[in-house]
């Protein structure tokens, strides 16, 4: 097994590492410490610097202006630009956008990828995606109670949405409704594109997490469906085929969540082992010589790299095999990355001590914000019951049970 990433592939993250290296980490502080509209001038002339290197949308085909890069490939780069909160940003491929390049790239009419398609991809538009709702089990996108109602040559949107990162600001949502009430559970829910300037779209409020209700791309919104009403061509895909689209979507983009996850790993570790070596106390040894920070050290390090395997070897057999072949490896690397990511983000606050709670390092950020990951996109109880369900059933079916 080869386990050495491609020359060329090799050079390009060198260099999205050199310039966040270079460019972003020593602004991060200033970036965390202020409101996303504020920085945003920033962020943008970062943005373009990144265009201009060619790094832009990694994840994106060639014909997009992307670098056409693999399931695995971009899982690699996931891992770099996972370093900082702004990496993904800064480089055109952070969620929800770059799940929507792909909806809008695969299932789009010409007309709509000439109207929000390419708009998108040369990040002159932020876009949203609205599924998740509050009266409704988040986990199960098949009860959803949004509905649009199809008269004459419109959709009539009519429901409550939540948790829509990036709604504040955005263009356009896509979003998950009910069009056919009487069919089978998976062919309920369409997709329809949803100018946010449409009368009868409202954000309710930008929903406070650990106490922060955020701004812009950096937030999760509350919106209400008053009865928005959309052209038929704003239907994105066949209609009824909501629940396969969204399946298309969270797929790939779980194996980019996790690789993102990795280098929070890696930045909270490399925090550690610094703090840790650097940070004296009694007659002037270092922290790093007590071992309960050794086996903080050892444990990190064995689970972090046990977890990027997982990680590679489900977008490797995306690539070869497709999405259906690696459901169940998906569904192990969503809840154990999610929680080596956390354990390893709290021991780097532990070492750090009181300064591990304050905005002087990234981890308190990382700490509030990445909480999320063992409930969105699937909690860790319902792809641990996928994920076993679809194990056993393996040894059910072999004839010997």
């Amino acid at each position: 097994m080869d386990f050495s990433i491609p020359g060329p592939l090799a050079e390009t993250l060198s260099h999205a590492r050199a310039f966040l290296d270079e460019a972003v980490l020593p602004r991060e502080h200033h970036f965390l410490t202020h409101e996303f509209y504020e920085i945003e001038p920033e962020l943008s002339l970062l943005r373009a610097e990144v265009k201009r290197r060619g790094l832009w949308l990694p994840q994106a085909p060639k014909s997009l202006g992307g670098l056409g890069l693999s399931v695995l490939e971009h899982g690699l780069m996931s891992e770099v630009l996972g370093r900082t909160p702004y990496g993904h940003y800064l480089f055109g491929c952070q969620a929800p956008d770059a799940g929507n390049m792909e909806l809008l790239h695969q299932f789009g009419t010409d007309a709509q990828k000439a109207q929000w398609l390419l708009p998108l991809t040369r990040g002159e538009l932020r876009s949203c995606f609205s599924m998740t709702e509050p009266e409704t089990p988040g986990s199960n996108p098949t009860e959803l109670a949004c509905r649009a109602v199809r008269t004459g040559d419109c959709f009539t949107i009519t429901g409550r949405k939540w948790f829509t990162t990036a709604a504040d600001g955005a263009a356009f949502a896509i979003v998950m409704a009910v069009t056919n009430p009487d069919a089978t559970r998976h062919s309920r829910a369409s997709q329809l594109i949803v100018p946010t300037s449409a009368e009868g779209f409202e954000i309710v409020r930008n929903i406070p997490v650990m106490g922060h209700p955020g701004q812009g791309w950096a937030s999760h919104s509350e919106i209400a469906y008053r009865d928005v009403k959309v052209p038929i061509a704003n239907l994105l895909g066949p209609e009824g085929a909501g629940f396969l689209l969204a399946q298309e979507r969270l797929g790939p983009g779980r194996i980019h969540h996790c690789m993102r996850w990795i280098g929070i790993c890696e930045r909270a570790f490399e925090l550690m082992c610094k703090r840790a070596t650097s940070r004296r106390l009694d007659q002037g040894r270092p922290l790093s010589h007590k071992q309960f920070i050794q086996g903080y050290v050892a444990e990190s390090r064995a689970a972090i790299n046990a977890a990027r395997l997982m990680v590679l070897e489900a977008a490797w057999k995306i690539d070869h095999a497709g999405f259906a072949a690696a459901r169940v490896d998906i569904s192990l690397i969503k809840f154990f990355v999610a929680n080596v990511m956390m354990k390893v983000v709290d021991r780097a606050i532990q070492v750090h001590g009181a300064l591990g709670l304050t905005t002087d390092t990234v981890l308190a950020h990382y700490y509030a914000h990445e909480r999320g990951a063992r409930i969105y996109d699937g909690p860790d109880e319902v792809h641990k019951a996928a994920a076993g369900r679809r194990i056993l059933d393996g040894y059910a079916n072999d004839g010997d049970a």
